[in-house]
């Protein structure tokens, strides 16, 4: 007890411990150091604009004098035509890691991505398998969004024929809930679309019908990673645009931008047909809506594109 050879011990034990510590760390800050100055750069898109305009990468040409075009070259047709960024609509051609280079080698933002299969594997399917790879699917967006800096994923649930209205929501709503924790782990929203599949709305029932049905699908999951892709033209055969946006809300957390004649039933350019864009914007401004718009119309080249960004900067106020 009284030899003071075991507090020497200490004594010298604690030094070389601080020591050793504080080597570590000035090594570690030096690695930092390196490490921050070889790091990619960030991409941002635009700051301080209400509204953010987008382009879906599937308007975009796949070639180039008959070759497969990268995608960093089609991101950059997008910017050239005067795009804040691209909405992946052809996610699952690419890899988490493809769609960062891209980005990063480019400069040009992606803020969503989209399975191309949606339609084919569906959640709604009465197959087993087909809603397991249609899951795959999402979870495969939700990383490729995730990793070119978007912030969520645009999904098509699937048809109303696959089942009952009971059966075929069922199925729909476990795949979505299974899907919940990695989409929040990624910081990423799965943002449901509005379309032609009879689900949420009546086909054969006279156009002034309202969004209650997607907002109590949406609201009885009671998440904030799940949220509304509104697809403005989609349903002006079935609704007030301008109503349907009121309605949504907040959870109207994106928006899908074309055209629609009700006299002709058909799809048109942004700002043709006679969707009472007026409405639309007015709609905007009641709700105070924020964020990303995407064409979803013909595409083409850098003029076409061009001019599909100048109607949609129109038909919305911008």
């Amino acid at each position: 007890m009284n030899d003071p050879t075991p507090s020497l011990n200490r004594r010298h034990f604690l030094a070389a411990g601080t020591a050793s510590v504080a080597g570590s760390l000035a090594a570690g800050a030096r690695t930092g150091s390196a490490h921050e100055s070889d790091a990619a750069p960030v991409v941002s898109p635009p700051e301080g604009k209400r509204i953010l305009f987008s382009v879906k990468l599937g308007m975009i040409a796949e070639e180039a004098d008959g070759k497969p075009m990268p995608l960093a070259d089609r991101l950059k047709i997008a910017a050239k035509a005067g795009f804040d960024g691209v909405d992946l609509d052809q996610a699952g051609l690419y890899t988490p890691q493809e769609a960062r280079d891209a980005v990063q080698k480019t400069g040009v933002f992606v803020h969503n991505a989209i399975d191309h299969a949606h339609w084919k594997q569906r959640l709604t399917s009465a197959k087993a398998e087909e809603r397991a790879q249609g899951r795959a699917n999402i979870a495969h967006c939700l990383r490729v969004s995730h990793a070119a800096g978007g912030s969520g994923v645009l999904i098509v649930i699937g048809r109303a024929d696959d089942g009952t209205p009971e059966e075929v929501e069922s199925r729909c709503r476990k795949e979505i809930e299974a899907l919940l924790p990695l989409a929040a782990s990624l910081g990423q929203m799965v943002l449901v679309e509005n379309v032609w599949n009879k689900m949420f709305y009546d086909h054969d029932a006279p156009p002034e019908q309202t969004p209650d049905e997607f907002i109590r699908f949406v609201d009885s999951f009671n998440s904030p990673w799940v949220g509304m892709y509104y697809d403005i033209g989609n349903h002006w055969k079935y609704g007030q645009p301008g109503d349907w946006l009121r309605a949504f809300g907040r959870r109207a957390v994106k928006l899908d931008v074309k055209g629609f004649s009700r006299a002709n039933d058909e799809f048109v350019d942004i700002g043709e047909g006679d969707l009472p864009w007026a409405e639309v914007r007015k709609a905007i401004d009641d709700v105070g809506f924020t964020g990303w718009t995407t064409a979803e119309v013909k595409g083409g080249d850098v003029e076409r594109l061009a001019l599909v960004n100048k109607q949609m900067r129109k038909a919305l106020g911008a």
